[in-house]
């Protein structure tokens, strides 16, 4: 027994000092990391296409987001485990729902993670000629897909540090263009106001289901609560800070970028953050400098990605809904789900790069919008279950009648953005789902075989 004691205690040890549980800090950290990732520093070319309406998206779009932000932060406090959105919809719905949120939650961060780092192709571009050949551009997007992987192998403790040094240095370029641009502002930059041939309701629809991207992340917190210190308290209070900082970040910066690159070179842009820097200096050396800035920032959001995307499925497998190896843990980090989600998006990386489509970015996006909407609305709809089922554990009477009306806002909000999504973001993100539903119909048969006999 002692022997057996005087063994293990150097294990434990070990795996203490690189697991550590995230404090309200880095917690929010890990909010605003996920949610300013590369999405804002390629997604104001994206929109450009759409025209200055696209702004109104943002508008409408932060509000949606502050909403969900606000439903997540409820849905944690009264259940801090790890898992988010699966745990909610599971316990309202049954196993199917729950598998379902997993599923798709999982397709969601694994897809963005490709997303981010053809994003983050773009920005090394500005300071290493990558796009000369398509061998070196997939390579670096391989590359910058890996290396999150590994501060993610190498503990919780390190994913925590990574977070907070690419929290700050994002600040840095996002704060210059917002807050600086505006003192170079040319309102003749703007160009058209609609720009689509969509129409006002089209082009607002479509544009948001893009921005969507940037606001990935919002339940962050509340996927992670299980590694989270005082998760009932510190799971919601950083899912709002993070969600409001990055709101205001964005807002400001979109404006500045539409008022600094002329129109018609922003639609054309693989780096406006850049391009925008230059047009507020001139020369060069401003948009290398920010390039550097973006490269830290979307390593800092893969690495947070690349934990959520396999915390999900660990909280799933724990249930018997997902494969048991995805449970294996190892310095805090489900090890399996980092390694099958990062050779996955590695995949559909080389897939998008060498299927000839020109705008591999927005291809991306777009799935994710519509598999992050699966989850979204399923957890929003739980709260609305608890909500009208009057269970005392769940519902707050004093918040009763705020918090269904953010429910309900919350839920048209994700019914809207799948409607924005677009025919082939919903048919690419439907096959994605139900790829899922023979998973789900082995795991179900395997657990019901497992049970004991009444």
């Amino acid at each position: 027994m002692s022997t057996a004691t005087t063994q293990q205690a150097p294990t434990r040890e070990v795996q203490d000092k690189h697991a550590r549980r995230f404090g309200l800090p880095v917690a929010t950290a890990l909010v605003m990391g996920n949610i300013i990732g590369g999405g804002i520093f390629l997604l104001p070319a994206s929109v450009a296409p759409y025209g200055t309406i696209s702004l109104v998206a943002f508008g409408v779009l932060t509000l949606g987001a502050i909403a969900l932000a606000l439903v997540f932060g409820r849905l944690a406090e009264r259940d801090p485990r790890t898992g988010g959105p699966y745990v909610y919809a599971r316990e309202a719905f049954g196993d199917f729902a729950g598998f379902l949120a997993a599923w798709s939650y999982w397709a969601t961060a694994w897809v963005s993670n490709a997303a981010l780092a053809v994003a983050a192709v773009g920005y090394l571009d500005v300071l290493v000629p990558v796009h000369e050949s398509k061998a070196a551009t997939i390579a670096a997007a391989l590359t910058l897909q890996w290396l999150p992987a590994l501060a993610n192998f190498a503990g919780t403790r390190y994913v925590g540090a990574v977070q907070i040094v690419a929290t700050v240095l994002k600040f840095v370029p996002l704060l210059l263009v917002a807050v600086g641009g505006l003192f170079f502002f040319d309102s003749a930059n703007l160009g058209p106001f609609e720009a689509s041939g969509d129409g006002p309701l089209g082009a607002v629809s479509a544009s948001a289901a893009i921005l969507l991207f940037s606001y990935l992340g919002v339940e962050s917190a509340a996927v992670s609560a299980g590694e989270v210190r005082d998760p009932r308290r510190n799971v919601g209070r950083a899912t709002i800070l993070g969600t409001l900082a990055a709101a205001a970040l964005y807002l400001l910066g979109t404006v500045s970028v539409f008022g600094l690159v002329a129109h018609d070179r922003l639609v054309d842009s693989a780096a406006p953050f850049s391009d925008a820097v230059n047009a507020m200096f001139g020369g060069a050396w401003g948009g290398a400098a920010v390039a550097c800035m973006a490269l830290v920032s979307m390593l800092g959001a893969l690495n947070g990605w690349t934990l959520l995307s396999a915390q999900t499925p660990y909280a799933a497998a724990r249930d018997g809904l997902f494969p048991q190896v995805f449970r294996r843990k190892r310095r805090g980090v489900p090890t399996v789900g980092v390694a099958v989600t990062v050779t996955l998006a590695s995949l559909l990386t080389i897939y998008n790069y060498t299927a000839g489509s020109q705008r591999v970015f927005e291809i991306l996006v777009l799935v994710t919008t519509f598999t992050a909407t699966v989850p979204y609305l399923l957890s929003t709809a739980a709260q609305i279950h608890f909500l009208a089922s009057g269970r005392a554990d769940r519902v707050h009477r004093g918040r009763l009648v705020r918090d269904a009306g953010l429910a309900v806002l919350a839920f048209g909000f994700s019914m809207w953005l799948v409607a924005g999504s677009g025919y082939a973001a919903v048919y690419q993100g439907v096959l994605f789902l139900f790829a899922g539903v023979l998973v789900y119909a082995v795991m179900s048969a395997r657990r019901k075989a497992a049970a004991p006999t009444p």
